[in-house]
């Protein structure tokens, strides 16, 4: 394992989600790169900040957020927030960064839909689950999908791994990552994302604690443990 990919719909969802499992890949010397699909513009409490503002301010977040936990390439693909559609184009912007990086692994968010807690089945994160799944199989994988890939950019066919998917449904998870020796570094993380978090206060480590608990609580992990939790998915 040598390269690991993340695309996530906006700034902060790989931090909800996996940041201590991202940070136990880079102490481990991984390789991790962030996409970003929107720069999160529709995100945030302050009326005072125009849309464009709240973008560029969403993207130094991240950046700072990826510090935290040992990740220095973040990339953006610029996408309207709350107006991804999991279509041609994006599938292929998302197969050309695969052919880009190379990864052994893919984290996406899930394409389903969870009844049990629908905060992550956002309509964008389920349309970059959908259409990065698609990426990675069939089209980065296939030499004569978007061949202009090739043609024009000389970025030859590659194939994943494994993807893991992050907020699907309680049924489909298969994973989970202990991550309470880096609980710290996901808080500090996300509160990076100040936009987006600072009106939380303590009652962010506090959210993060009920339901990272009840993750290990599935994983049947001691009592007092904090996890992140997946469906992995054998994609080779």
């Amino acid at each position: 394992m040598q390269r690991i990919l993340a695309v996530m719909a906006h700034p902060d969802d790989v931090d909800f989600g996996a940041a201590g499992t991202v940070a136990g890949w880079t102490d481990r010397g991984i390789e991790v790169v962030y996409l970003m699909v929107t720069d999160g513009d529709a995100g945030g409490f302050d009326d005072g900040i125009t849309r464009p503002e709240m973008a560029a301010l969403r993207r130094d977040e991240q950046r700072a957020a990826a510090k935290c936990v040992g990740v220095e390439d973040v990339r953006f693909l610029g996408r309207p927030d709350g107006r991804v559609e999991a279509t041609l184009d994006l599938r292929r912007d998302i197969s050309r960064v695969i052919r880009q990086v190379r990864p052994d692994r893919v984290v996406m968010p899930s394409p389903e839909r969870n009844y049990e807690r629908i905060y992550p089945s956002h309509p964008d994160h389920r349309a970059v689950g959908s259409a990065a799944l698609d990426a990675v199989y069939p089209d980065a994988r296939n030499p004569y999908a978007f061949p202009e890939l090739l043609a024009e950019e000389g970025l030859g066919a590659w194939t994943v791994r494994e993807v893991w998917i992050s907020g699907g449904p309680a049924a489909n998870l298969n994973h989970f990552v202990d991550v309470t020796d880096r609980f710290e570094r996901k808080v500090s993380a996300l509160r990076a994302h100040a936009s987006q978090t600072g009106q939380m206060g303590d009652g962010l480590p506090q959210m993060l604690r009920g339901w990272m608990s009840g993750n290990a609580t599935m994983a049947g992990l001691p009592d007092g443990r904090l996890a992140e939790s997946f469906q992995v998915v054998n994609t080779a």
